[in-house]
C-alpha cells in the first residue's frame, strides 16, 4: 500500500467545522508537504478548484498548478498528483507547462484528470461547461493531445474540440513515456475512457467488498483494451485513536452539521447539492456524508491502530494499492497516522 493525502488547498477538509483547520496559505502548504516526505507519505493530491468547495466560495483557495510548481522546487521524493480539468486548460499550452514542472520535480509529477462537475464555477470564470458524456468526450480528446505532445517530436491533431498543426513541446517530461495519469468516475462513459487512456483509477471511499468489484470491472475493461494493468487508489478519511470509543466519538463530532435543521447550514452546503446534480453515482450518497468529502468515512479507517491496520490489509486483498487520506487537524493527525500506521 502507498499512502497519499489531500494537500490543504482549502486550508482543511472538514465542512462542518471551518475554524479548526489551518489557513489556505503557501507557508502551511509547504511546511506540511516537506514534513510528509520525512514521515513516510508517498504522494500528495493537489486539488484544482478556483472556488473553495469545502469552506464556502468566499473562502481562500490556493491555485493548484502554481502551488505544484513551487512544491516541485522545495521537495525531493514525494509524488505530486495535481488535478487538472480539461475545460480549464488549452491542452498544448498545458502540456508545455506541465512538462516544465515535471523537469523541476525530477520526474515526480502526475495528473489527476477530472472531467469537471461544478457548473457554477466554470460559468463564473467564463468557461465552457459540457453535459456529462460530452465532458468525457472532451477529456478523451484532450488526453490524446497532451499524450501526443509528450511522446512525439511534432504533433498535429484535428478533432471536435482541439486542432494543432505541428506543435512542439520541448523539453519533454522526465517521466517517460509520460507522467502517470490518474482519473476517477463511475459512469460507463468515464470508466470506458479511463480504461483506454489512463494509468490509474481512483475511487471514492467504499467498503472493501465494493472496491473489489469496482477493481474487477476496471481490470476486465483494461484487458479488453489489450493494455497493461492499472493502479488503483481510494479516498478515505482517517481517525486513529488509542481506543475505538475515542475514535467513534471524534467521528460523531465531525459529522454533526450545525444549523442544518434550523435552515442555516454551513456556506459550502449549496455546492454539495450542485455536485450531486452533476454526477452519476453508482450508490446512494447519504446527506450526512456531506461533512466529509469523497465518501471518506465509508472505508471506516476509524479506530485503534490495530483496527485500521487490519482494514488496510482488507483493501490490499481487494486489489487497492493507494490510499488518498484526509484528516483534521491535518498536521497533527498526519503525524499520528504516520507513527501508528505507516512507520509501524
Amino acid at each position: 500500500m502507498r499512502y497519499g493525502y489531500w494537500a490543504p488547498v482549502f486550508g482543511g477538509w472538514l465542512r462542518n467545522h471551518p475554524g479548526e483547520d489551518g489557513a489556505a496559505s503557501w507557508e502551511s502548504m509547504s511546511r506540511l508537504v516537506r514534513r510528509s516526505e520525512e514521515i513516510g507519505y508517498d504522494l500528495t493530491l493537489i486539488a484544482e478548484l478556483n472556488l473553495n468547495d469545502i469552506k464556502g466560495v468566499q473562502a481562500p483557495a490556493l491555485d493548484a498548478w502554481s502551488t505544484a510548481a513551487a512544491l516541485a522546487a522545495v521537495t525531493n521524493s514525494i509524488e505530486l498528483m495535481v488535478a487538472v480539468r480539461p475545460n480549464f486548460h488549452q491542452p498544448a499550452l498545458f502540456a508545455k507547462a506541465a512538462a516544465n514542472i515535471d523537469n523541476i520535480a525530477g520526474g515526480r509529477l502526475a495528473l489527476n484528470v477530472v472531467s469537471s462537475w461544478w457548473a457554477k464555477e466554470a460559468t463564473s470564470y467564463g468557461l465552457q461547461f459540457d453535459e456529462h458524456d460530452d465532458r468525457y468526450a472532451r477529456t478523451s480528446e484532450w488526453l490524446q493531445v497532451v499524450d501526443g505532445l509528450w511522446r512525439e517530436p511534432q504533433f498535429s491533431f484535428s478533432g471536435r474540440y482541439y486542432t494543432l498543426d505541428q506543435a512542439i513541446v520541448e523539453p519533454k517530461p522526465v517521466k517517460r513515456p509520460r507522467p502517470v495519469i490518474y482519473a476517477g468516475g463511475e459512469s460507463d462513459a468515464a470508466k470506458t475512457m479511463i480504461a483506454r487512456q489512463c494509468d490509474a483509477y481512483v475511487m471514492h471511499g467504499d467498503t472493501p467488498e465494493h472496491i473489489k468489484l469496482k477493481i474487477a470491472d476496471m481490470r476486465e475493461r483494461r484487458e479488453r483494451e489489450g493494455l497493461p494493468p492499472m493502479h488503483y487508489g481510494m479516498a478515505a478519511y482517517a481517525i486513529v485513536r488509542d481506543s475505538e470509543a475515542e475514535a467513534l466519538a471524534e467521528q460523531a463530532r465531525i459529522t454533526t452539521i450545525p444549523g442544518l435543521d434550523a435552515g442555516s447550514p454551513p456556506p459550502g452546503f449549496a455546492n454539495f447539492d450542485q455536485w450531486l446534480s452533476g454526477t452519476q453515482l453508482e450508490r446512494e450518497l447519504k446527506i450526512q456524508e456531506y461533512s466529509v468529502s469523497n465518501r471518506g468515512l465509508r472505508p471506516q479507517l476509524v479506530g485503534t491502530p490495530e483496527q485500521i491496520a487490519a482494514r488496510v490489509e482488507a483493501y490490499e486483498d481487494a486489489g487497492l494499492d493507494l490510499l488518498l487520506l484526509q484528516m483534521s487537524p491535518q498536521e497533527e493527525e498526519m503525524e499520528r497516522f504516520s507513527a501508528q500506521i505507516i512507520r509501524r
